[in-house]
């Protein structure tokens, strides 16, 4: 947790979704009524698809787009925008000591070749045969998928040039958690003084929509609201890029950057997820986080899923502290596992910047209109299966 000597301050912020691109675009768009979701991608499945972007305004050669699955695309094109929030695009001497923290998944499927192995192998005559020879000869070398997830990291080198340390956390919703607590006690630590965290997700995928519809926990047929999924809920799907510059005080104010607003606290946890005992872990998590709560006006931004029990079992939580003002982003980007996080602390931060919490889209009563400017913001993550966290974003003064 971050102490009163150095302190990581939130100076760059990138997001792509289905609202649009940038922060004034999203904040713009999270004023709005909620957008829906698209049903006619994969039906009867919900999901929140990507807005259109242009990728040569921040991955200029053809020959980098080409060799990146859209996960990467997605994820290097939102780092840029962040670097060029942050004010640091291009400069190679910050570049060369920016730490970066990426929550990735395990790369995406080639699903021509997935197919074809499936149509084949029942009529082989030899099936292992068979199968070792199309894994051996139509696969890409690096299909491997506990190493793909690093080559999002290593297009953000080549593409913008950041090479400082490299980390690539695995592990859905808790990945994206534990790359901002990472990043955040390195810097008061003063291991580092600036890093670049966040990730990306796809979500226009069969096979992931499959994966998930086999555990029933996809949102089919009719769009809801987050809190209005009730026991028989799932989640939409959202593709999301979204990245972080994390500065130290002192680093920033010396090359004049102006924050966002402070990264105060992140703290998680991975409870046995027994009956029950996701309420308990965030019970564990609040009274560990709210010792660095001070005054004023608190709001949360919830990254409740909609999927059961892990929903239910956060609003349980949320409704023994009645004081609290919450906003779930679901209902507006949908759900996009690894970088939710980040992408929940950037909006935290854009609520402190324009001094108001976006209007409450729930029809159940559990978010209410705010009055006065959020001072703190609490961010709560939830994994759909695994994982809970929570962050603590601030203004600064």
């Amino acid at each position: 947790m971050a102490d009163a000597e150095r302190e990581a301050w939130i100076t760059g912020i990138g997001m792509a979704s289905c609202l649009g691109e940038g922060v004034e675009t999203h904040w713009q768009a999270l004023n709005a009524p909620p957008p829906g979701a698209n049903a006619t991608l994969f039906p009867p499945y919900l999901i929140h698809p990507l807005t259109p972007l242009d990728f040569d305004k921040q991955i200029p050669k053809k020959g980098d787009q080409r060799q990146m699955e859209p996960w990467q695309r997605i994820g290097t094109y939102t780092a840029g925008l962040a670097l060029d929030s942050a004010g640091i695009k291009g400069n190679t001497e910050i570049l060369s000591r920016t730490d970066m923290i990426i929550c990735a998944g395990g790369g995406e499927r080639d699903l021509a070749v997935d197919a074809a192995v499936m149509t084949g192998l029942p009529k082989a005559t030899d099936p292992g045969t068979f199968l070792n020879e199309r894994l051996t000869s139509d696969l890409r070398p690096t299909l491997f998928l506990a190493q793909l997830s690093n080559l999002l990291a290593g297009n953000i080198s080549i593409v913008h040039g950041v090479i400082g340390s490299s980390r690539t956390f695995m592990g859905e919703e808790a990945a994206g958690i534990d790359a901002l607590r990472i990043s955040l006690s390195r810097i008061v630590a003063g291991q580092s003084d600036i890093s670049l965290v966040g990730g990306s997700y796809n979500a226009e995928r069969p096979d992931l929509i499959m994966l998930h519809e086999v555990a029933d926990l996809m949102l089919k047929d009719k769009f809801k609201t987050v809190w209005a999924r009730g026991p028989k809920g799932g989640h939409a799907f959202g593709t999301i890029g979204a990245f972080l510059v994390l500065e130290e005080r002192a680093h920033a104010e010396k090359r004049g950057a102006k924050p966002f607003a402070r990264l105060k606290a992140v703290v998680s946890d991975r409870s046995r997820r027994q009956p029950g005992d996701i309420t308990a872990a965030l019970d564990k998590l609040w009274d560990e986080i709210s010792r660095d709560i001070s005054p004023g006006a608190l709001a949360v931004l919830s990254g409740a899923t909609g999927a059961e029990p892990a929903t239910g079992e956060e609003r349980a939580f949320l409704k023994k502290h009645p004081e609290l003002v919450v906003r779930a982003t679901g209902t507006y980007l949908g759900h996009g596992l690894e970088p939710q996080f980040p992408m929940n602390v950037g909006i935290a931060a854009l609520a402190i910047r324009h001094g108001s919490l976006f209007p409450p889209a729930d029809s159940t009563g559990l978010e209410q209109p705010m009055t006065g400017a959020p001072q703190l913001v609490m961010v709560t993550g939830v994994g759909h299966w695994r994982g809970e966290g929570l962050a603590l974003v601030e203004a600064v003064t």
